[in-house]
């Protein structure tokens, strides 16, 4: 991590807000947040005033990923190391989580929500991130989600059981959390193309959780695949339904007509059919990925079409699926779906923030500067985004992959 000076410059000759491209423009930044922005390249006369200079081709906020896995390693595919990285000491695992969010900062991404671990560890890392100059990608951090006894989730999740249950396990974890995270359902069968499994709560249960935590001033977003568990998700208000295979259109317009937001994620389902060997699966259970990956993007496009807000998120640490490096994938799937670019990057920076309640959701004066400066613009150049040249958090500069000086 660079010490950044207490103002500084940039000329760029394209920028996108978050929600707007925009043209040549020369921008300030002081004490970590964006000052000023004026048309046009104002550079010369700055220099001559004796402000530091940066020029580059094009310049963004910073990304989000609005679900990870900071403790795991999406690297590995092999099993058995997936599972002796589980059984590692918490101090090991601690580690992991921070190498993950410089990762993540170095490629772009200065914010992630971490989407649960048993361990606290995503509470820890978001602590630390918060200290200047710590090279970690700020967390939002759903801390230990909930979950019913026996049913997924334990490597993210606590255990709840009736009504006072949930409202004491919810009141104690806002307190640590930033949002509550809802373990609705299992994972899906993919040998039976089908999420198999019965909702672990019924849309009374769910809503308790729901009216638990927005009594306790948080969100909650749902972990949640298949009809009866969207259906239960939907019914309960959560705030944002986390992956969402087999969605429909109908509970699309639901969620629109309530505000729900939906991140996709189809990193993780993605890789086991792009790389079936990684699993072991047969034929039959690739042609299901594919079939579930094709109606997955469908229904994007029907949300876009809808106005359901849509935020990127990878599942990082998911198997395949690598902290920082993986958001360039999913974005590729948006565009895929016929997402239009701009749209997608709204989804990855301001949309996200707007979700979470920043202060500041586009790069706008007086926000944090979370920035990344390309070597040219995403319009011209698709892989653009996946050399950094140059990434800010808060004013300060972190050296980007590729560089002689970055280390993980």
């Amino acid at each position: 991590m660079n010490t950044a000076p207490a103002r500084f410059a940039l000329v760029v000759g394209d920028w996108f807000d978050g929600e707007t491209r925009r043209g040549p423009a020369t921008l300030k930044v002081v004490d970590g947040c964006l000052a000023g922005v004026a048309e046009g390249d104002h550079g010369a006369a700055l220099a001559e005033q004796g402000w530091p200079l940066t020029r580059g081709a094009f310049l963004m906020p910073g990304l989000v990923d609005a679900h990870v896995h900071l403790f795991l390693d999406g690297k590995p595919t092999e099993q058995a190391v997936r599972a002796a990285h589980l059984k590692q000491s918490l101090e090991a695992l601690t580690d992991a989580a921070r190498a993950s969010a410089r990762q993540n900062l170095a490629c772009g991404v200065t914010l992630v929500r971490d989407a649960g671990d048993r361990h606290g560890i995503n509470n820890r890392v978001r602590d630390e991130a918060r200290a200047v100059g710590s090279g970690l990608a700020q967390v939002r951090s759903g801390g230990l989600g909930v979950k019913r006894a026996r049913r997924y989730g334990a490597f993210m999740a606590t255990d709840v059981d009736d009504e006072a249950s949930i409202r004491a396990s919810v009141a104690q974890l806002a307190r640590a959390n930033d949002e509550i995270k809802l373990i609705l359902t299992g994972i899906i069968d993919f040998d039976a193309g089908a999420v198999t499994d019965e909702p672990q709560f019924s849309a009374e249960a769910a809503g308790v959780v729901v009216q638990a935590a927005h009594a306790a001033g948080r969100k909650v977003f749902a972990h949640c695949s298949g009809e009866k568990g969207l259906a239960v998700a939907v019914a309960a208000g959560v705030d944002s339904i986390e992956h969402g295979f087999f969605m429909s259109r109908d509970v699309l317009a639901r969620m629109r007509d309530r505000q729900l937001a939906w991140v996709p994620t189809f990193c993780p389902v993605h890789f086991q059919w792009a790389q079936p060997q990684a699993v072991g699966w047969s034929p039959n259970t690739v042609g299901n990925l594919r079939r579930i990956l094709d109606a997955h993007a469908e229904h994007l496009r029907i949300a876009r079409e809808l106005g359901v807000r849509v935020l990127v998120g990878t599942d990082a640490g998911s198997m395949g699926v690598e902290h920082g490096l993986a958001m360039f994938d999913e974005i590729d799937r948006f565009l895929e779906a016929g997402w239009p670019l701009h749209a997608v990057l709204s989804a990855a920076t301001s949309a996200a923030r707007r979700h979470f309640g920043a202060e500041h959701a586009t790069l706008a004066p007086g926000a944090p500067f979370d920035a990344l400066l390309l070597g040219a613009s995403p319009w011209d150049d698709a892989q653009a985004m996946r050399q950094p040249r140059q990434v800010w958090t808060r004013g300060l500069a972190v050296l980007a992959p590729g560089t002689a000086e970055f280390r993980t």
